[in-house]
C-alpha cells in the first residue's frame, strides 16, 4: 500500500494502512535520513500517544532503528509530542519520531518527524524520506541491537523544563483554579504534575483509545460536556488540548470557548507590549486577520504560509521568527521551541493571567475593544473524493463573485481557495491529515460567518 505523508506527518488508519509492515518500510526511510544526518551518533528519540497499540509500534519502531545501528531514547510512557520535541533538541540529537495521529479520529495512528532542531521536519527533509521510501528493502530482517535502546523519562524532563520556563510562583500567588482536559491524549498528567490538586480539576485525564467517540481536538463542537463540568466545578480557567498536546483551546471564567486565534493574538501583545520582545510573525493561511493588525500597529514583519506547521517550524528555524501559530491550535515561540507546544501555551496564558491580575474573558474583551470582534469557525465536510475534486475545481474558477449575499473583494489561493468580502473572508481546502473538506471562516459578526458557512456547504 502507497504510505502519503500530509501535513504533519503519515497518518493512516491502524490494520488498513497503519499496519507493522508499512511501519517497517517508513521507519527504515527514517532510519536513513537520521543517518545521513550530522548528530546521527548521538542517536533519535522516541515517543509515543495514547492511542491503540501507540506504545506496541513504537517499540517495534525502536528495535528497527536500533537494527540499523542508531542509539534510541525509547520514552518509558506515553508523552506529549512536544516533550519528544524538547528532549530531541536539548540532547542534540539527530531527530525524533512520535507515534501519534494527534487531533485525528480514533480509528487512526501515525508517525510525526521531529528534526535535530526540535520542531517538524521541513518539507524538504520529508521529501528525501519520501524518496527513501522506494529503494528501502521492506523484507530486510530486523535484528534489534537491544544496547542501542534506553528507556527514557521524557515526561519528568519535559515537567522541569516546564517549570524553569514558566512563572508558576506567578500562578501560585493568584491561588488560580484550574480545569485541564486532556481530551484522554498524551498530555494528561502534565498540569497535574505541576500544580498540587487543590488547584487542578481533571478531565478526561484517563486512558480510552476511543476518546468516547470524540475526535481528540480542541474545538468548540468537541468539548460542550467539559463545558458543563467546568461550570459545575467553578475553576477560573480551563486548558485543552489535543491527542499529543501540541494545540490548545481554553476555556475562560464563564465557561466561553477560547479559540486559538485568540490565544495567539493575546500571546503576541503580551510579548511584544508586555515584555518588549521583537521580531518577525509566522502564521498560516487559515489564521485570523487580527494577527495582520497586531503587526502592523507594531512594526511587526508578517510571514503568511500554507497550512501545516512544517512551514512554521521551517521560518523559525531560519528566520529571526519570534512567534509562529496555525488556525488549529499549534502555536510556538522560538525562544523556547520551534514547535507548537499546547500545554506550553496554555500555562503562559495562565502566566499573563496572573501578572496582568486579568481573567482570560477580560483579556479577550481587551483585544475585542482595541481590535474589534471576530468570530471564526470552521466546518469539515464528510465528501467523496469526486466531489471533493469538483468542489476544489469550482472554487478555482473564479465563477464565484459573491459568498452568500457578500460580494467578493480579493481572491487568493496560496493553499486551497480564499475569497475576501467586506468584513470578513471564506477558506476552502481539502485536509491535508484526513478524507475531509476544510471550510473556514473569519467574519466581524457570527451572522455574517454563518451565513458565509451556509453558502459554502449549499454549494459542497
Amino acid at each position: 500500500m502507497q504510505v502519503k505523508f500530509g501535513t504533519d506527518g503519515w497518518r493512516a488508519i491502524i490494520a488498513e494502512e497503519f499496519t507493522f509492515a508499512n511501519l517497517k518500510r517508513v521507519t527504515l526511510a527514517a532510519a536513513e535520513y537520521f543517518l545521513n544526518q550530522p548528530d546521527s551518533l548521538r542517536g533519535i528519540c522516541l515517543g509515543y500517544d495514547t492511542r491503540f497499540m501507540s506504545a506496541d509500534f513504537a517499540r517495534y519502531s525502536a528495535e528497527i532503528f536500533s537494527s540499523k545501528g542508531l542509539r534510541v531514547f525509547l520514552s518509558d510512557s506515553f508523552v506529549p509530542t512536544p516533550a519528544v520535541s524538547l528532549y530531541t533538541k536539548e540532547k542534540k540529537l539527530a531527530g525524533g519520531v512520535v507515534i501519534t495521529a494527534s487531533h485525528n479520529p480514533p480509528v487512526y495512528n501515525g508517525f510525526k518527524i521531529k528534526d535535530s532542531y526540535g520542531g517538524s521536519a521541513h518539507p524538504q527533509s520529508i521529501s528525501i524520506i519520501e524518496e527513501n521510501l522506494e529503494h528501502v528493502y521492506a523484507e530486510e530482517p530486523i535484528v534489534p541491537n537491544e544496547r542501542l535502546i534506553e528507556l527514557t523519562d521524557i515526561k519528568e524532563f519535559y515537567l522541569q523544563n516546564l517549570s524553569r520556563n514558566i512563572d508558576l510562583q506567578s500562578i501560585h500567588d493568584a491561588q488560580m483554579t484550574i480545569a485541564h482536559n486532556a481530551m484522554f491524549g498524551a498530555g494528561q498528567q502534565i498540569i497535574s504534575g505541576l500544580f498540587d490538586e487543590s488547584t487542578v480539576s481533571n478531565y478526561h485525564c484517563s486512558l480510552n483509545p476511543g476518546f468516547m467517540g470524540i475526535n481528540p481536538e480542541p474545538v468548540a463542537q468537541n468539548v460542550m460536556d467539559f463545558v458543563d463540568f467546568v461550570k459545575e466545578v467553578k475553576t477560573d480557567v480551563a486548558i485543552i488540548n489535543d491527542g499529543d498536546a501540541d494545540r490548545v483551546g481554553m476555556l475562560d471564567e464563564n465557561g466561553s470557548f477560547i479559540d486559538s486565534h485568540k490565544i495567539f493574538a493575546i500571546v503576541l501583545k503580551y510579548l511584544v507590549e508586555d515584555r518588549g520582545e521583537k521580531g518577525e510573525i509566522a502564521k498560516t493561511y487559515a489564521l485570523t486577520d487580527v494577527i495582520d493588525s497586531i503587526c502592523r500597529k507594531h512594526d511587526l514583519p508578517l510571514h503568511i504560509l500554507p497550512v501545516g506547521f512544517k512551514h512554521v517550524s521551517k521560518l523559525m528555524t531560519t528566520s529571526n521568527i519570534l512567534m509562529g501559530g496555525e488556525e488549529s491550535g499549534g502555536i510556538g515561540i522560538t525562544s523556547y521551541l520551534p514547535e507548537r507546544d499546547g500545554i506550553y501555551i496554555g500555562l503562559l496564558v495562565l502566566e499573563i493571567m496572573a501578572k496582568k491580575k486579568m481573567t482570560l474573558g477580560e483579556l479577550v474583551k481587551e483585544l475585542f475593544d482595541e481590535y474589534g470582534y471576530f468570530y471564526y469557525e470552521r466546518h469539515d465536510l464528510h465528501v467523496s473524493q469526486e466531489k471533493k475534486q469538483a468542489i476544489m475545481r469550482r472554487a478555482a474558477g473564479g465563477d464565484i463573485t459573491a459568498i452568500g449575499p457578500y460580494p467578493v473583494t480579493r481572491f487568493n489561493d496560496l493553499d486551497g481557495y480564499k475569497y475576501h468580502f467586506k468584513g470578513g473572508w471564506l477558506l476552502i481546502r481539502p485536509s491535508g491529515t484526513e478524507p475531509v473538506l476544510r471550510i473556514y471562516c473569519e467574519a466581524d459578526s457570527r451572522e455574517k460567518a454563518q451565513k458565509a458557512l451556509a453558502f459554502a456547504e449549499k454549494i459542497a
